[in-house]
Parts: structure tokens; sequence; C-alpha cells
């Protein structure tokens, strides 16, 4: 009986080292999901373009886009974009931001679309630091310049304006960190320990000293509402919190005009 109660216990052992391994092995394909082929551009929505390729300052070569403004703006939104796909698959909320009045400048993290290397969170960093440079270059002042993350893009966007004067910072459909969302998701594993991408978005948040926007839905299904919640309630004044509606991918077009709305009050308030 003890022999085989003994033999349960280390094949129950040994499936937990299993999966725990496997998840630790598994993270960068779990947090990065980047695909290489562009599927159209700001073309497709009627919006003028220019292509631009970035040096990082440990020599990766990254690939954005730069979609100016109507007439004579001055303000122009950095775009954070989240963990799978690439820079061709946020035309919709290019098209969104250039009609609230904004120009738009979007990169594609390293690996991902025409990026050249491999992402990890420590170069996801220094390419949205890249691209900031590259609108100080273009001749924008800080205090023009909008950062904005969506989802992941949130922990890059927290990151690059904890340690810059911008204009304001918009974290949307964004996590505490990453090994929040990991222990939401296998609550039975020791993630915390496991985790090697941590984007401690929050962390970051709390050496932010310019107006934020928390956009979140009330039916995100992939980053609780309540990690939208806990980031505004550590936000700096001024701040500013928008509730959407509809899944974490595709909330702010469900949300539609409500959406925009919010985004326009907000931009007007401290644009």
């Amino acid at each position: 009986m003890m022999s085989s109660l003994f033999s349960i216990a280390a094949a129950i052992a040994a499936g937990y080292l299993f999966i725990a391994g496997w998840v630790y092995l598994r993270q960068d394909a779990m947090v990065y999901q980047p695909l290489p082929e562009l599927l159209g551009s700001p073309a497709d929505f009627g919006l003028e373009y220019e292509e631009a390729w970035l040096k990082t300052s440990d020599g990766v070569d990254i690939h954005g886009w730069f979609v100016p403004g109507r007439g004579a703006v001055r303000r122009v939104l950095l775009f954070c974009h989240g963990n799978a796909g690439n820079i061709s698959h946020r035309l919709d909320s290019l098209k969104i931001f250039h009609d609230l009045g904004l120009s738009v400048f979007i990169f594609d993290y390293r690996g991902f679309g025409k990026s050249r290397g491999q992402p990890n969170e420590k170069g996801t960093y220094l390419d949205a630091e890249t691209a900031w440079d590259h609108l100080l270059a273009r001749g924008y002042g800080p205090e023009e310049i909008f950062i904005f993350g969506r989802s992941l893009g949130g922990a890059v966007a927290a990151y690059l304006a904890a340690g810059k004067d911008a204009a304001a910072l918009i974290l949307e459909s964004t996590f505490t960190s990453l090994p929040d969302v990991g222990a939401a998701f296998y609550p039975y594993l020791p993630v915390r320990l496991l985790a090697r991408h941590r984007y401690e978005t929050i962390t970051h948040l709390r050496k932010v000293r310019c107006p934020v926007l928390v956009v979140h839905s009330i039916d995100d299904e992939m980053i609780p509402f309540s990690h939208g919640q806990s980031l505004f309630a550590t936000a700096s004044n001024p701040k500013t919190f928008l509730e959407i509606s509809g899944g974490h991918n595709h909330g702010f077009l469900i949300s539609g005009q409500h959406y925009v709305e919010g985004l326009r009050a907000f931009l007007r308030e401290f644009g």
C-alpha cells in the first residue's frame, strides 16, 4: 500500500515539475507572438505616411511608420502596441488618432514585422526609447509627445513615461504586471518565481508624473478590469479613467464613439 501511494505521489510530482518546466521554457513563445508579414499600410485607410528605419542603442534595426497629422500639427502620439502581430494590425487605431488631430509614430519591437532581432523585455524598452529619440530628432518637444500603450505595450509605455517629461500617458487594456496575469491563468504554479519576463507596469507607473488616462473594458476576458482599476489607483494626479466595453482585442472598436470621445476629452484637457 505504501509503495503504491509513493508511486502515485512521485508521478504527480513529476507531472507537476514537467508542467512547471514547460511553462518556464515556453515563456518567450507565450509572451511574444510576432508576425513578420505586413498585411497593409496606413494608405489603406487613406493616410499619408513615411517609412522609418531606426537603430537602437544596442545596434538593432527596427521599423516604423510616421503618420503626419493634418496641417501644422504639433502634437504626436508614440504608439506602443501589444504582444502579437505587427504594426499593420493597428491601422484602425492609427485612423482614430489621426482623426483626433494627432500625428502618430508607431514602431515594431525587435522581431516583429520588418524589425530585426529577437524580442525580449529589455529590448522592447530600448526600442521604445529609440522611437522617443526619433521624435525628438524630428523636432518635437517632450511636452508635445503623448505616449500610448495597449496591453503589453502599456508596460512599455509606462516604462518610457517614467523617465520622460511627456505630455501625457495613455494605458489601454494594460495589466499591472505580467506575473500577475500569469498567476491568474496558472494558479496552481509558482508563476512569480518562474517568470522571466516581468513587465511591471504598476511599478513604472509610480514614477510617472505626467497626466495619465487609463482605458479598460469591463468585459476584458484576458486582462481583468481590476488591473485597470489598480493602475488608476496607483497613478498620480491628474488622472482619468475611461471605462469601455467589449473584448480585450476589440473593445476600442466595439465601444465606438464613447471611446473616441473619451480620448478627445483627455487630449483637449491635457494637449
